[in-house]
């Protein structure tokens, strides 16, 4: 069965406290943005395009208007410019796309909004809402709807393009070579919680509550947008049910639901529906590689080379280009790293767990598979054979690497060993049995962030900071790290985040979290053994110290400055734009977590149905501060990893590049029956340059490698190599 007992504490891991939030959210006393009750609330529906490209000609609103209970219908006519165009994310910007809502007749994409329903009840605003009718004009122009067709934009991104070496030359003359071409789909996270937002003005000031992984980057975006001071407005998001990137960014709607309250003068609430979630927010963009390597007969590379193409939108240029760091897992004297944009008639796509480390993983772990099977040496072994302290491209150390203990600890929970090399040669009845495996790594990143600690006479600490909680256990982390540092039970430690009143904090993406908030922390509980003059004692002297100093309360701020960050960056933590950094992208070092994926699969000789009979994961990511939230992230992330390689594909209709699936009923991901036994490894590891707390973060790290080291197990079942996810029954008919 999936291991869902958390792992004892192992050296330099925390104690598995349980959850700070556990009995609020089983008993329903965590209040979500869109649990929030406000006095006279209007409700939104948003309408949105039914084609990919054209312009408005007309709206025929008149039956809609005739619903009872409709109280206003927004259109780009009479929103007009309420709303500010601002720049996307990748622009220097706030928000998640650069397409201004209800800003002009064009349309960029199927499922653009293009009117909001104002209504008494939300079934009155739905009503209406289908009832709109809108003439398009050019219409008939086909849409470029998908990464491969005719009329999509390829764009080479020459920032994302290096090499080092003479890749043409050691390719030409390596003893073996591989020459693959792998393919991964556009998918969707689906939180559970749907794209919420309510707004309410009270006088000239704002309160947003909305599902949130950076409350600052909304209030910021919001304030440019509508053109008002960003000290007039506070957003709120206590709780986040689910996000993995969706919301990680200000999204468009946010500026339609607040210019409509300041238009009605009363609340509005704006729940979208879950396939408005399609478009309402980034998605993983589908892409395409092209791998080639060489080698010695002795396994050793010499050759690589590693091309990307990733979809994106006509009017952001996006990609996640994770060949930087696919290109520095192993040593090699000569390699090229390059990305193209492709853009298409589509929404922006954005980040998603393991954004472009899913499946660009896939691409090189894939292809490190097929080279050990044409040069007949065991997987693991070639990993070990190119094993490297020192990346290739820059000569950079690693700050840690614990790749191929990684590998260790998980081929020995798995019984690697009983593994026969033949593809095929391993069978358990009508099934045909197959064991893969692959790396996972995820760059370590962290960013500038802040914390206030306040510690009472009677043994009580109350902290806070701007992040989180998303699910991955930050309001435990925040209550176990004050606790360790300040003596005190976990118990007695009190919570705050997740609100632009209080100190600000990185972005709660990038598995960067712990790594930037706790490091604030530390500081701030630094502060205040200085005050009480036990600063260098042990921290059981923190509370005899405060007894004798007769003091009631003291109460320190602090903020942190993450490595490779100017100070001017700072600045940047008080206006919203405080994003993590690390992993290849320092100047003086590379730092990576890293981990080890096993996976047997069975696949049917009669019905080629495939199963995932087990899996062992092995991850090392530095200072573990709790093992059950950690070891929970991991499992739920190689669950992920199953979906993304068997499930997960959101498909597009060709005619009109809408999505066909835009529903949890179509859109396939892993059931209870689909996982049999998932196993997470803690694996010790010591890193004192990643940062003060000296963690990596496990967020994403978990997804990496799984699809690979499927794809790798079904080849070694049935001797067919497949190198397009997702993989189907049908694939292997």
């Amino acid at each position: 069965m999936t291991e869902t007992s958390f792992p004892r504490p192992r050296a330099n891991m925390g104690q598995p406290v349980q959850r700070y939030e556990a009995r609020a959210k089983v008993t329903g006393g965590a209040d979500y943005p869109s649990d929030v009750r406000l006095a006279r609330t209007v409700h939104a529906y948003i309408h949105t395009s039914r084609v990919a490209r054209g312009t408005i000609r007309a709206f025929d609103l008149a039956s809609a208007r005739g619903v009872a209970g409709v109280i206003d219908i927004l259109t780009h006519e009479t929103v007009g410019d309420s709303i500010r165009q601002v720049p996307a994310i990748f622009g220097g910007g706030y928000a998640s796309d650069s397409v201004r809502p209800l800003g002009s007749p064009e349309i960029a994409y199927w499922g653009q909004p293009v009117a909001v329903v104002l209504a008494e009840t939300y079934e009155a605003a739905r009503e209406a809402s289908q009832r709109i009718v809108i003439d398009y004009a050019g219409h008939a122009v086909p849409a470029a709807a998908d990464i491969d067709a005719e009329r999509s934009v390829v764009q080479a991104l020459e920032p994302m393009a290096f090499g080092v070496g003479d890749f043409e030359a050691a390719y030409a003359s390596a003893a073996v070579t591989v020459d693959a071409r792998y393919s991964t789909p556009a998918q969707h996270q689906n939180p559970m919680e749907l794209f919420a937002t309510q707004c309410i003005w009270e006088g000239d000031r704002l309160t947003v509550y909305e599902p949130s992984q950076y409350v600052n980057n909304v209030k910021f975006g919001l304030a440019e947008q509508l053109g008002i001071d960003a000290e007039r407005i506070r957003v709120i998001s206590t709780y986040v049910g689910g996000a993995f990137g969706a919301k990680g960014f200000l999204t468009q709607r946010t500026a339609l639901v607040a210019v409509a309250a300041r238009r009605l003068g009363r609340p509005v609430k704006l729940v979208a529906t879950r396939a408005q979630g399609f478009t309402v927010s980034g998605y993983r963009a589908e892409t395409r590689h092209h791998i080639q390597l060489g080698a010695e007969r002795d396994g050793r590379l010499t050759a690589m080379r590693h091309e990307g193409w990733e979809l994106t939108s006509r009017a952001d240029q996006v990609a996640m280009g994770a060949v930087s760091m696919t290109a520095r897992l192993y040593a090699c004297p000569n390699i090229v790293g390059r990305v193209n944009a492709v853009a298409a008639d589509r929404s922006t796509p954005g980040f998603m767990r393991a954004p472009g480390e899913m499946p660009y993983a896939f691409a090189l772990e894939s292809a490190l598979d097929e080279l050990a099977h044409e040069l007949g040496l065991n997987p693991v072994e070639l990993r070990r054979l190119n094993d490297t302290r020192v990346e290739p491209i820059a000569g950079l150390p690693y700050t840690s690497r614990s790749l191929m203990r990684c590998f260790d600890e998980a081929a020995a929970r798995f019984g690697w060993s009983d593994r026969t090399s033949q593809p095929g040669s391993m069978r358990d009845g009508d099934w045909r049995v197959g064991w893969g495996c692959a790396s996972a790594f995820y760059p370590a990143h962290a960013g500038n962030s802040s914390a206030r600690v306040r510690l009472s006479a009677d043994g009580r600490v109350h902290v806070s900071s701007a992040g989180h909680e998303l699910g991955q256990g930050m309001y435990t982390m925040m209550a176990q790290v004050a606790a360790e540092e300040l003596g005190v039970p976990v118990a007695h430690v009190t919570v705050s985040l997740g609100d632009t009143d209080l100190p600000p904090a990185v972005v709660a993406g990038g598995s960067a979290s712990t790594a930037s908030v706790a490091p604030a922390i530390m500081a701030a509980c630094d502060a205040i053994r200085r005050r009480l003059g036990v600063e260098n004692a042990p921290r059981s002297g923190v509370m005899p110290a405060m007894e004798a100093s007769g003091i009631g309360v003291i109460e320190e701020f602090a903020e942190t400055l993450a490595h490779g960050n100017p100070p001017e960056s700072m600045h940047g933590l008080y206006r919203g734009r405080a994003l993590p950094s690390g992993g290849a992208h320092l100047a003086d070092r590379v730092q990576f977590a890293f981990g080890a994926q096993f996976v047997e699969v069975r696949v049917h000789a009669l019905t080629s149905e495939i199963r995932v009979a087990r899996a062992v994961g092995a991850f090392a990511a530095g200072r573990i501060i709790n093992p059950r939230t950690a070891h929970g992230q991991l499992v739920g992330g190689m669950i992920w990893g199953i979906g993304s390689a068997l499930h997960e594909h959101s498909e597009i209709d060709p005619r009109n590049a809408s999505y066909i699936n835009a529903n949890l009923a179509d859109y396939l991901v892993p059931v209870n029956a689909d996982i049999v036994d998932v196993q997470a490894i803690l694996v010790p590891e010591e890193d004192e340059l990643v940062n003060r707390a000296g963690v990596k973060g496990v967020g994403e790290v978990g997804v990496v490698g799984m699809a690979a080291a499927i794809s790798n197990a079904i080849f070694h079942a049935t001797g067919r190599r497949l190198r397009d996810l997702p993989i189907r029954i049908e694939h292997l008919q």
